[in-house]
C-alpha cells in the first residue's frame, strides 16, 4: 500500500500545501458507525503503511503530513479504536480513535413478500451473491484515488437517507448502507470520481448494478439501475454515464441507490460531497 509521491494525483499534491487545503480535499469527518475518522500520521518521506481492523487503509497528504482516511463500518460499536501504522525503518506505532455513538431514524417500508421471506432457491442465490460481492468490496488497488470528493451521480432529491434502520414488511433488517436519489427510470447515472469498473450484474436485491475502484480502498456502488451502460474493466472519467435509473430488485420505486465503500466499510456518501450537495443529516 505505498504510495509513492511522484505516483500522487499531482492536482491533490499542490492542494496539500497547507492544513487547511489539506482538509478541504478530504471527505468530511464523523467519527461514528458508518462514518469517516482523519487520522494525522505526522511526516515522512514515504506514507506509511496503516491497517485497520486487519484491512488496509487509504493514506492521503504529502512527505510533510499524511493523513489516514479511515472508513468505520456501520456495525461498528462505539468506544476506543486502534489503527496500526508501519514506516520504513522505524518500530512499529498505533494511532487511537473514539467512536461515537449515534442514533439513526427508522424506515418502515412496503416491499414484495419474496423479499422479505426468500424461497430456498433465492435464499440460495442470496448466498451465492454475497460471496461473490464481498470479493468484489475486498478490491484494493495500490494507485490512489485521483479525489477524495465525489460528484453526485444523478440530480435529484435524497429519498432515503444513509443509516436508516430498515423495517420491511413489520421486519427489521440492516440499516441502509447507501444514499437514495430519487429520478426517473432512464434517468443517465454518471461516475462519480475517476476509476476503473470491476464489477456489473444483476443481484437478487440490488438489481443491475455497477462497481467503480477508485484506488486504495476507495469504491462506489450504484444500484437498482434500468440498464447499464459500462463492462468490468471499463475507465471511466467523472460524469461519464455508466447506466440509467431503474427499479430492479428490492425496490418500492425507481431510484438510485448510491453506496461509498473505504477500506470494505460502507460509509455515508454525503460525507464525499462538496458542502453545498451535502444532505442534512437524516439522523
Amino acid at each position: 500500500m505505498i504510495f509513492h509521491a511522484k505516483r500522487f494525483p499531482v492536482g491533490l499534491l499542490l492542494a496539500l500545501v497547507t492544513g487547511h487545503a489539506l482538509a478541504s480535499a478530504l471527505p468530511e469527518q464523523r467519527i461514528v458507525p458508518g462514518g469517516v475518522a482523519t487520522i494525522a500520521l505526522g511526516a515522512s518521506p514515504q506514507p506509511p503503511k496503516v491497517r485497520f481492523d486487519g484491512v488496509p487503509v487509504l493514506v492521503a497528504g504529502d512527505a510533510s503530513r499524511w493523513v489516514a482516511v479511515v472508513g468505520i463500518a456501520l456495525a461498528a460499536k462505539p468506544g476506543k479504536a486502534t489503527l496500526e501504522v508501519e514506516r520504513a525503518g522505524r518500530p512499529a506505532e498505533t494511532r487511537t480513535f473514539v467512536v461515537k455513538t449515534v442514533r439513526y431514524a427508522e424506515q418502515r417500508l412496503k416491499v414484495a413478500p419474496g423479499h422479505v421471506e426468500l424461497s430456498a432457491e433465492d435464499l440460495a442465490r442470496y448466498e451465492r451473491e454475497r460471496e461473490h460481492l464481498a470479493r468484489v468490496a475486498a478490491t484494493f488497488t495500490d494507485t490512489p484515488p485521483e479525489s477524495l470528493r465525489l460528484a453526485q451521480p444523478v440530480p435529484g432529491p435524497y429519498s432515503s437517507s444513509f443509516g436508516l434502520r430498515r423495517v420491511f414488511n413489520g421486519q427489521a433488517r440492516n440499516p441502509h448502507s447507501g444514499m437514495d436519489i430519487a429520478a426517473p427510470t432512464g434517468t443517465p447515472v454518471r461516475a462519480a470520481a475517476p476509476g476503473r469498473v470491476i464489477d456489473t450484474g444483476d443481484y437478487f436485491f440490488n438489481g443491475k448494478t455497477v462497481w467503480i475502484d477508485h484506488g486504495a480502498g476507495l469504491l462506489t456502488m450504484y444500484c437498482h439501475l434500468d440498464a447499464i451502460a459500462v463492462h468490468a474493466g471499463d475507465v471511466v472519467a467523472t460524469g461519464e454515464p455508466i447506466g440509467n435509473v431503474g427499479a430492479t430488485g428490492r425496490v418500492t420505486g425507481p431510484h438510485l441507490h448510491w453506496s461509498v465503500s473505504l477500506n470494505r466499510a460502507m460509509v455515508d456518501p454525503a460525507l464525499f460531497l462538496a458542502d453545498a450537495a451535502r444532505p442534512a443529516p437524516g439522523r
